[in-house]
């Protein structure tokens, strides 16, 4: 299964047996919609509700953090995901926010893992057919997996703002990234680039091919053949970039699971504004 799937091949294994099809929607607070309503008044037959607003660690000191490890088994096992499962995940968010499941499962070492392009959008846009209210799902016996090695904390972004071994790239509006009055911020991780991740997308919200968005990397100033970090607001919006990243052709890059919300609301944090740090 490729990391990124049509409404077609949807359409055509959406029955299969070892195939799950999860409703990963999240909205802003002040977007006025409401997730599991929408969900429950219409999506892909057979889909269940991964609820990603709640899959975060309250116990953690980062906010908006991963789900542990323990929360991760907890879900797939009510959700009834095996771990050898194919699931497919797919929003109708502004915020894209299939691309951060995606991170979740592809950090605790689920393999088969892709996106629906264009979402719940496209599908209905094609007048494909749509279930209401919830789907059943048979709880299994999920083991605790082990996460892999790609989210870098507050400790390790200091590091890195003296050494520069990796480039860090922000996936914030331009406003906030330069910290323009009343855009909410005062700027940016020192030496980060920034790339809007809109800009990741054709205008029908389905994902641009591997040149151009290897042409949005460059025009951004990322080099895709050195270490990169991705950051935005609260670690959202940067695993649009990790996938897009992955579309490309790196699968190597890392998350600041922290993002602006940790670094920005520390004021021991060196930062920058304005478009070229001054």
């Amino acid at each position: 299964m490729d990391r990124l799937v049509s409404t077609a091949w949807i359409a055509e294994h959406r029955k299969g047996a070892d195939l799950v099809v999860l409703d990963a929607t999240m909205h802003l607070p002040d977007s006025g919609r409401d997730a599991r309503a929408e969900y429950l008044a219409a999506h892909i037959p057979g889909t269940r509700f991964l609820d990603l607003a709640s899959f975060t660690d309250e116990s953690s000191e980062v906010p908006k953090a991963l789900p542990s490890a323990e929360q991760f088994a907890a879900r797939m096992s009510a959700l009834g995901i095996e771990p050898g499962s194919r699931v497919v995940l797919y929003d109708d968010s502004a915020i894209k926010s299939s691309a951060r499941a995606w991170f979740i499962f592809d950090h605790y070492g689920m393999d088969q893992i892709a996106i629906l392009d264009g979402g719940l959008a496209k599908w209905q846009a094609e007048g494909r057919e749509t279930s209401t209210g919830d789907e059943e799902s048979k709880q299994v016996d999920f083991r605790v997996p082990t996460p892999r090695g790609s989210v870098r904390s507050k400790a390790d972004m200091l590091g890195n703002c003296a050494t520069r071994e990796a480039q860090v790239v922000d996936a914030r509006d331009a406003a906030r990234f330069v910290g323009a009055p009343d855009s909410g911020s005062d700027g940016h991780i020192p030496g980060a680039a920034n790339l809007h991740f809109p800009r990741l997308f054709r205008e029908d919200g389905t994902w641009k091919d591997c040149p151009a968005l290897r042409s949005e990397f460059a025009e951004a100033g990322v080099d895709l053949d050195q270490p990169v970090v991705a950051s935005c607001n609260s670690g959202m919006t940067a695993c649009v970039l990790l996938f897009g990243m992955g579309l490309a052709g790196k699968n190597d890059a890392a998350l600041y699971d922290g993002s602006w919300m940790e670094w920005g609301s520390d004021p021991a944090t060196p930062k920058e504004s304005g478009a070229d740090g001054e």
